[in-house]
């Protein structure tokens, strides 16, 4: 440094150091204003709830579109964030590892897109679409084994048998999307086109049968992972792993979920990629084939999803008494709506609506399992009676909580009652919100119409049985379709060439005997 510049080295120098020294000052210097100056004034947070922005919560779980949904519960399919864990204080937060959308267009030479049809190009992009979510599928698949399976078994977190039933046959269905995976990959081309995939779905899709097993066990599943998060080792393994970049935010439940997400989806794909197919492409025929297997492969699945369901709750009822079984639950296949209300004193209750019969319950811990004990006796869906009661006509007592409740404890309310006999009930059941009030309403009156409507078909079926016949005597529907039969052979027969005579009298002779037959079973 020149002699010359030093002094105007110090100089500046002395002139940081007072800059810095009155910035570091200023926080108390502002502390010293006079109290005269206007500050703006903060709003007022009575409760933490106030901070939170409201969350829409439906816990009423709807089967009857099993495989629509998903079987995750709202408070229960991801651990609660908000509570502290002590080895994530001051964890800087991590990436989250994200999956990109690929479009054929953009993965491709894009000069083959130039070459055509915009038609050809969506239906490009479809195809490519269903080969994609192959691949995110298997490469899911295979980390829920990895990153949850595996350690979980190593680090003896759950036993061998209770990993079992979580994860089910999902080992089964790795090799299962791999084999479609390779079939779409060799078909492709060398620029990326596929010209044909109607025929390796028609031979592909009947394999999804295999779903069966691994749908129907996901209640069971459910609950006992659910039950394994009480455990403080299970619920720390698991927030760990929703807190690496690995997961993308997703808890195990999410990945477990995934196969029957999937499945779901493929009528979409297929009849995405049929709406771009022209109507004279050789893949035509066979993807409407290929759409009618997996409907009704979905639809098989989803009756035996919804009767294992339906079981899994069925054997978890305890009742108080022998007077509490009722035929009507243990005849029911299908849960149509189960979910939490409460009564006017605030009790929480777990209610079960099957196909004919409503269920009150209490959810209990019985043997370390999830149970739920009948609360009263079974209404029979055909003798409820159902009211939509209006916000501020239920009062809410029973204890003191009932004189200072606020206007929320006395919304979303509706009543059901039975009365037969001697025997008489009523309930006013409120839900969370109204929309999970309005899914209450509607499932049990559509539970009523389907009970009405078969009445009255087994109504009309017992008349039918016993019809009048001719002479005024009653027969069986059984002899009077036989005699309709034999009516119908003889004017069958009477109605052919009457050109010879010996064919007349033969016919004629028939018929005689048929009478004398008929008289006869009229008889009888």
């Amino acid at each position: 440094m020149v002699a010359k510049d030093y002094p105007f080295y110090l100089t500046a120098k002395r002139a940081n150091c007072a800059l810095e020294a009155q910035a570091a000052a200023s926080p108390a210097k502002e502390t010293e204003e006079p109290s005269t100056k206007r500050v703006k004034p903060l709003s007022r947070v009575t409760s933490l709830a106030s901070l939170i922005p409201p969350v829409r919560t439906t816990p009423l779980k709807r089967f009857s579109q099993t495989l629509q949904r998903s079987i995750s519960f709202r408070s229960e399919s991801r651990p609660d964030l908000l509570s502290p864990r002590p080895w994530s204080r001051n964890m800087p937060p991590a990436n989250t590892k994200r999956r990109d959308s690929k479009l054929w267009s953009e993965t491709f030479d894009v000069c083959v897109s130039h070459m055509l049809t915009s038609k050809e190009i969506k239906r490009q992009e479809a195809i490519f679409e269903l080969s994609q979510g192959e691949e995110d599928l298997i490469e899911d698949l295979k980390l829920a084994k990895k990153a949850y399976h595996d350690p979980m078994l190593k680090l003896s977190i759950m036993t061998e048998q209770e990993l079992n039933q979580i994860f089910g046959t999902l080992d089964s269905l790795i090799p299962l999307h791999e084999d479609l995976l390779n079939r779409l990959r060799e078909v492709r081309k060398s620029d990326g086109s596929t010209e044909h995939v109607g025929h390796i779905l028609v031979g592909w899709l009947p394999c999804l049968n295999s779903y069966d097993s691994y749908c129907s066990n996901q209640v069971a599943a459910k609950a006992l992972l659910d039950h394994k998060k009480q455990d403080h080792r299970v619920q720390d393994f698991l927030q760990r792993c929703l807190e690496s970049p690995f997961s993308r935010k997703l808890d195990l439940w999410n990945f477990l979920d995934i196969p029957r997400s999937r499945l779901v989806k493929y009528p979409l794909l297929l009849r995405e990629i049929l709406r771009h197919t022209p109507n004279d492409h050789p893949d035509q025929q066979h993807l409407e084939e290929a759409i009618n297997i997996i409907q009704g492969i979905v639809a098989e699945i989803n009756t035996k999803t919804g009767e294992s369901e339906c079981q899994y709750y069925k054997e978890r009822l305890i009742y108080l008494e022998e007077g509490q079984r009722d035929s009507l639950i243990d005849n029911s296949r299908v849960v149509c709506c189960h979910g939490e209300l409460k009564n006017n004193r605030g009790v929480k209750l777990h209610v079960f609506l099957f196909q004919e019969v409503l269920v009150i319950t209490r959810a209990i811990t019985h043997n370390e399992q999830l149970c739920y004990q009948l609360y009263r006796q079974p209404i029979p869906v055909r003798d409820l009676v159902l009211e939509d009661l209006q916000d501020g006509e239920v009062r809410v007592g029973g204890s003191i909580r009932g004189a200072f409740s606020n206007n929320e404890r006395i919304k979303n309310f509706f009543r059901v009652s039975f009365k037969c006999g001697s025997q008489s009930q009523s309930h006013s059941l409120q839900a969370n919100d109204s929309f999970n009030k309005q899914q209450w309403l509607n499932c049990i009156r559509q539970a009523k119409e389907k009970v009405t409507c078969a009445g009255k078909a087994r109504v009309l079926n017992s008349e039918a049985h016993f019809l009048l016949s001719p002479n005024g005597s009653r027969v069986s529907q059984g002899e009077t379709s036989l005699e309709q039969m034999d009516q119908s052979d003889s004017e069958s027969d009477c109605s052919m060439d009457t050109s010879e005579n010996n064919i007349d009298c033969e016919r004629m002779e028939q018929t005689n005997s048929c009478e004398s037959e008929k008289q006869l079973e009229t008889d009888v």
